[in-house]
This record gives structure tokens, C-alpha cells and sequence, in this order.
């Protein structure tokens, strides 16, 4: 067993083309569903249509691809599978993401590298030498151990283990959660989770008396966020860390695979530092986020690890909608933007995010009727100096 500590891969999210432009500087690899089949069936997902024009995209920036294959698995789904699995080696995916016995022999019949899923639920040694002697060129470890046992596992194996660093946690062990099967008839094992978990709950008596437990959201979780501990992650020899997120926006998926890309390469030029980490979280706090917690990491979470008194994003900087884009101009690189819901002005800086666009500008120029202006207000329609490609339909934003 190797002691050599290498810099560990950093993972990112995808929910669609521009998430891949939003981390496509940072992330070494990025994980991904495919709409015909995906633990996030309520993300847009990359079309298979699309998987080999997906992958080569990835591949000419660098950065591998590796595509989830770990929910549910059902009688019905198996040619399904194995259709996606041709599809996936006749694209060059990387890897793919599996747990279910079925789609492990079906990577292995068609000789893809495969790495097993957190649905799978390592917990101990002696299941990741399993999966080691099975074929697996990586262990996605259970989100519910502690870094000692992770360490401890590590040094009894001879495989690849990442596990995530960043992003929102499950009440429910490694995700198998069936209370939103059962509440709503929508299986998160196979990517339609309801999250009842982010819901209001109280513990009522058959006589009427209700028991307050600590507050309202007592199974919602705060969000994991390990970017304080990454000099410890590193040295305990995880191979790679995993943002969660995939159903976030690319600004999120930007800022965290930025932060934590910055963070491993501060680690090994010596320059991690107290000040470094309070910057990174201060960014971080500033995308979406329920709070922050180091979930299993150091132990039981406990209540400190539960957002007792909110749900959502607890971010002071919000997403405001701005409108759409209506037409780009290649020659001038000029859009043209229907500002639907509000004004925008010379200076501000805007977002344009759609399926495959994603970009941050500062506004230069602004012209209204073909005359130059220095705001443009709600109802109107604003011509922009951009300096990357616009599609017509992407959405405009501000952040603020």
C-alpha cells in the first residue's frame, strides 16, 4: 500500500453544459446523470443524445468525466442500463458511478472502470476490500463514519477512496432515505426525492399534546462544508473530494470547486492559512447554503448539525431574476435583454445562465432604441456589449 500522498482530485457537480463552464477551471473531474436514468431525475441531466459531444467538451478542458449510474435498478431498467453503458464506452466516459450488483456486471461485461456509489454505504474495511477485489477502481465512502474510521479504512486497502467535502447532507443513511416513498410516493432512490426532510414537523400525542424538539425543521441538516479541515482530509489520504450540488446553479458549482480547488493547491504550496480559509468560507457562505456542519467528520453531528429554525438558503447574497436574453449580435457581440423584472445600469454586474451558457459581465455599454443610456428599467429592452456568446432564452441575473 502506497504512502505517498498525491493531490487529491477535486469532483464537481453537473446539472447541465453550463455547470461544466462554471468549474472547467478548477475541477479536476466532474459527475454527472443521464436523463434517461438519474439519482437526480429533476435535474436537466446530460441528454444521452448528447453524451459523446458532452464528454469530448470535458475532455478538451481537461477534466474527466464520469457518469452516475446509482439509483434504483428495476427488472424494467436493465436494457436501459446497458444501453447507457455503450453509449458511455463509445463516448469515453472515465468512469462510471454504480452500486447495484447488476450495473456492476454490466460495467465490468463491457469493461468500464467503475467506482462504487455512497449509495452503496462503506462503512468498513472489510466491504471496501470487497469492492476492491471485485474490480472497483474507487470507493465513494459512506457520508455517516468519521474520519478515523476513513483513515483506518484507507490503510487496510489498496484502492482509490473519495469522499464528499462540500454540500448538502441526507437525514437518511448514504441517502437511502423512504420517507419521501412513503409520504409522497416519489422514490429518492430513484431521483425524485419530495425532501419531506426540509419540511415543518412536530411530535403530536393521540390526546393532542404536542413535544417541542428543539425547534420546527428538527430532520432537515445543514449543509457539509470541510474547507477548514482540508490539510487534515489531504493527509489522511482521501483521493477525492466530492462537491454535492447537483441540481445547484453554476454559481455555486463555480464557487465551490473554486474554493476548494484553491484550498488543495494553498495546502501543498504551504500557503494554507487561517486567513485563506476564512476568505473561502466567506464565499461559500455567500452561494446557497442551509448552514454549515462537519457532518460525521469528527463525530456525531448531533443537534448542531440540524437547521432547527430555517430550511432554505441562509446566503445574504441573492439570485435576483433579471430577464431573458432575446438575441445576440455575433459580429457587434451584442445581446439584447428583455428586462422582465427589473432595471439593470453601467457598472452592474450581470450573469447570464442558461443550459450552456454561463458567464459573469459587467455592464459597459447600455443602449435603449438604438441610444445610449446609463440604466435601463424594468419593461424595457437593453442592448449589452458581452464578451462571450449569448443564446437566445438564457437567463439573465443579479447578484446582490
Amino acid at each position: 500500500m502506497s504512502n505517498i500522498i498525491k493531490k487529491p482530485e477535486i469532483l464537481a457537480p453537473i446539472r447541465n453544459w453550463a455547470s461544466l463552464e462554471a468549474c472547467k477551471n478548477y475541477a479536476n473531474a466532474v459527475y454527472f446523470g443521464c436523463a434517461d436514468l438519474s439519482m437526480r431525475a429533476r435535474s436537466n441531466n446530460i441528454k444521452l443524445s448528447e453524451l459523446n459531444r458532452f464528454v469530448k467538451k470535458c475532455h478538451r478542458y481537461n477534466i474527466r468525466a464520469y457518469l452516475a449510474l446509482n439509483s434504483v435498478i428495476y427488472n424494467g431498467d436493465i436494457e436501459k442500463v446497458e444501453k447507457i453503458i455503450k453509449a458511455a464506452k463509445k463516448a469515453q466516459v472515465d468512469a462510471l458511478i454504480v452500486w447495484d450488483p447488476a450495473v456492476i456486471g454490466l460495467a465490468k461485461k463491457h469493461k468500464m472502470e467503475f467506482h462504487i456509489s455512497t449509495q452503496a454505504n462503506i462503512s468498513n474495511w472489510k466491504s471496501a476490500k470487497f469492492y476492491q477485489d471485485l474490480g472497483a477502481s474507487r470507493l465513494i465512502l459512506a457520508r455517516e463514519i468519521t474520519l478515523k474510521q476513513i483513515k483506518e479504512i484507507i490503510s487496510k486497502v489498496d484502492i482509490k477512496i473519495e469522499t464528499f467535502v462540500h454540500g448538502a447532507m441526507c437525514m437518511a443513511i448514504s441517502g437511502r432515505c423512504i420517507l419521501s416513498a412513503s409520504l409522497y410516493n416519489k422514490s429518492a432512490n430513484c431521483g425524485s426525492c419530495a425532501q419531506p426532510c426540509r419540511e415543518k414537523w412536530i411530535i403530536k400525542s393521540e390526546n393532542g399534546k404536542i413535544l417541542d424538539i428543539y425547534g420546527k425543521y428538527f430532520f432537515s441538516s445543514k449543509d457539509l462544508c470541510m474547507i477548514e479541515h482540508i490539510d487534515k482530509l489531504i493527509k489522511a489520504g482521501i483521493s477525492a473530494f466530492k462537491i454535492e450540488g447537483r441540481r445547484r446553479d453554476p454559481k455555486y458549482i463555480e464557487i465551490t470547486s473554486k474554493c476548494y480547488r484553491e484550498a488543495v493547491d494553498a495546502y501543498y504550496n504551504n500557503e494554507y492559512s487561517q486567513s485563506k480559509i476564512l476568505n473561502w468560507k466567506n464565499n461559500l457562505i455567500n452561494v446557497y447554503n442551509r448552514g454549515f456542519t462537519t457532518g460525521f467528520y469528527f463525530g456525531d453531528p448531533k443537534k448542531e448539525g440540524i437547521t432547527f429554525d430555517h430550511t432554505d438558503n441562509v446566503s445574504l447574497i441573492k439570485k435576483l431574476y433579471i430577464g431573458k436574453a432575446l438575441h445576440y449580435f455575433t459580429k457587434a457581440k451584442v445581446a439584447t435583454i428583455r428586462l422582465s423584472h427589473r432595471g439593470i445600469k453601467i457598472g452592474d454586474k450581470i450573469t447570464f445562465d442558461g443550459n450552456k451558457t454561463y458567464f459573469d459581465q459587467i455592464i459597459k455599454s447600455l443602449e435603449i432604441e438604438n441610444k445610449p443610456f446609463k440604466v435601463g428599467k424594468k419593461g424595457e429592452e437593453a442592448a449589452i456589449k458581452v464578451d462571450k456568446r449569448v443564446r437566445k432564452n438564457d437567463n439573465v441575473y443579479i447578484y446582490q
